[in-house]
């Protein structure tokens, strides 16, 4: 058995398609619905490190609390962004998942496949239609 963790948001297309992508490679990860359960300063901190992007990288930009507290602005240092991600989960991007081959920010969800350990075991098709791996588990796109 891999150790998979994936930081889901089930209302999240993108997230819903990679955790889906997880699952076509035989392996049912750790799920960390991060909106209930967000990782704490620590954690945040060595998620984005492993990513190897910047804390502003991770910031959701598309959701109310972007705009209203400013974080538009250039102004904001590391550790008040990771606050303001703390302080409303909704601003991490997601999926971020993590296995033995490396953290990603899975977006779009197929960057996932670079880092499964174990090869996909059949077709997957995205929820919009666009197909990510053929029959033969090889990947499309």
């Amino acid at each position: 058995m891999t150790d998979i963790t994936i930081y889901h948001n089930p209302a999240c297309g993108t997230s819903r398609n990679t955790l889906a992508l997880i699952q076509n490679s035989g392996v049912e990860p750790t799920v960390i619905l991060y909106l209930e359960t967000p990782p704490d300063r620590d954690k945040l901190k060595d998620l984005i490190s492993a990513m190897g992007i910047s804390v502003r990288a991770l910031l959701r930009k598309n959701v109310e609390p972007y705009e209203q507290l400013g974080l538009t602005e250039d102004r904001f240092t590391d550790e008040e962004l990771i606050e303001a991600m703390l302080s409303h989960p909704i601003l991490i991007n997601r999926p971020i998942v993590v296995t033995p081959l490396g953290t990603r920010l899975c977006r779009p969800s197929e960057v996932v496949l670079d880092i499964l350990p174990n090869p996909q075991k059949g077709e997957f098709i995205k929820e919009d239609g666009e197909k990510v791996v053929g029959k033969d588990g090889k990947r499309l796109i």
